[in-house]
């Protein structure tokens, strides 16, 4: 699982966090004067918040938007994405309906509506860079916006989509 780890700093400049490096590493020569060192937090960012269709689309919501885009083992088999169609804003699916296609150099792919769902926006960005389907499939390299109204309830946490995947690959 790949975690982004980001460093907040409390109360100190990066200056003084320059000093403090030092400060640390002399932490036994410090008198008891000096002020103690400002504490680092770390904050990491999971994808938790990540839900899978057996079909290998992601799905984040927020209320009643989600962003959806494929998995990383879905972008692997695809290959290097050269087109990307997109839908229309405005445009409706039910679950399971064919949203967009990505083409590769190896093949075509479906991307299918994970919840019955409403497109609000698409990532243009794909129009000019499609292979950041590839480079970033779980962030930047994402498909669509929609506001669902579908349930989505049926769809598998990262922890229960690492084990479909590893069911799939015993069947090949």
């Amino acid at each position: 699982m790949a975690c982004v780890l980001r460093t907040a700093l409390q109360g100190a400049t990066r200056s003084a966090l320059r000093a403090s490096r030092f400060s640390v590493t002399a932490a036994a020569f410090r008198s008891e004067t000096q002020q103690p060192l400002a504490p680092l937090s770390f904050a990491v960012r999971s994808s938790a918040d990540i839900r899978f269709a057996e079909s290998h689309e992601w799905f984040k919501a927020v209320g009643d938007d989600a962003t959806v885009g494929i998995s990383d083992f879905a972008q692997g088999q695809l290959g290097e994405v050269v087109y990307v169609e997109l839908p229309e804003v405005g445009t409706k699916f039910k679950a399971k309906e064919t949203i967009c296609t990505l083409e590769s150099v190896k093949a075509v792919g479906e991307v299918y509506a994970p919840v019955d769902c409403e497109i609000t926006e698409v990532n243009s960005k794909l129009d000019d860079e499609p292979a950041m389907v590839n480079s970033s499939p779980e962030e930047d390299g994402w498909l669509v916006k929609i506001k669902y109204t579908g349930d989505a309830a049926g769809l598998m946490d990262r922890a229960a989509y690492d084990k479909h995947m590893e069911t799939e690959a015993k069947k090949e």
